[in-house]
């Protein structure tokens, strides 16, 4: 355990700083996994809808520097791919 107040301190923030990345990140997949479940449903409209939402929440976690930019790029580019393929409902 640290013994220095400023120390201490810095492990508080890096608490505070961990949770809010994992809630983050949580969030984020949870976008992905609804984008991915109205894909495997074959339904265009729900998928380009689910993509739509989760669009802003997945780019929001590279700005915040959770994710890097380039992973999220690779992402969204990959689900809207996937939605393209899809058979027109």
């Amino acid at each position: 355990m640290a013994n220095i107040a400023s120390a201490r301190k810095r492990i508080r923030q890096t608490e505070r700083r961990t949770a809010r990345n994992t809630a983050r990140v949580s969030r984020m997949r949870t976008f992905i996994k609804k984008v991915e479940t109205a894909i495997a449903s074959g339904n265009k409209e729900q998928a380009n809808a689910a993509l739509k939402l989760a669009q802003p929440e997945i780019q929001r976690a590279a700005t915040k520097g959770v994710v890097h930019h380039n992973t999220i790029a690779r992402k969204i580019s990959r689900l809207s791919a996937r939605i393209k393929a899809l058979a027109p409902a």
